[in-house]
């Protein structure tokens, strides 16, 4: 079975989880909490992409040339700025890299949401507009007031869900 589709490369977990890990050690200094998220979390046998979710340290945010800001600009970015939500990257190996900065009060809803599947956040989508939630700029909201999901369990509670691993999250 090959491991190229078109117009994107696939790598094999192990290869694409060694440099997400990385890359997440250049980033680790800069925030309060990074996770690998995605395919690479789900542990799918092959990936197209890195996904990481960041929680920056205060300090980090509005920095343009110093801090988690160098190590960002080393890589050659396709969409997205920093400050922002999201950049996405293409990194020397060949790979995307796609950065996810979050707060503390949207961080679980981000990893679960970032870690999918696709077809996995789609359903938990239905399920929270069905329970009259919105996610909105990727912070949860009901009646136009913002839910604080710190954690991804927090998501599964207020959702009348169990938590299901991310490794069973591939619908």
């Amino acid at each position: 079975m090959s491991n190229i589709t078109i117009g994107k490369k696939r790598f094999p977990l192990a290869e694409a989880e060694a440099i997400a890990l990385k890359v997440l050690e250049q980033l680790k200094p800069y925030c309060i909490r990074a996770e690998v998220v995605g395919s690479i979390r789900r542990k799918k046998a092959d990936c197209g992409d890195i996904d990481i979710c960041l929680l920056l340290k205060p300090d980090e945010i509005g920095l343009f040339q110093n801090g988690i800001a160098q190590v960002i600009n080393q890589w050659k970015k396709i969409k997205g700025k920093f400050p922002g939500k999201y950049i996405q990257i293409i990194l020397p190996e060949g790979i995307m890299l796609d950065l996810y900065f979050t707060t503390e009060q949207n961080w679980g809803h981000l990893v679960t949401i970032r870690t999918g599947s696709c077809e996995f956040s789609k359903c938990l989508g239905k399920r929270w507009v069905a329970c009259g939630y919105k996610s909105v700029d990727g912070y949860l909201t009901k009646g136009g007031q913002l839910v604080e999901v710190r954690e991804e369990k927090d998501l599964f509670k207020i959702l009348g869900l169990d938590y299901v691993e991310p490794e069973n999250r591939n619908l």
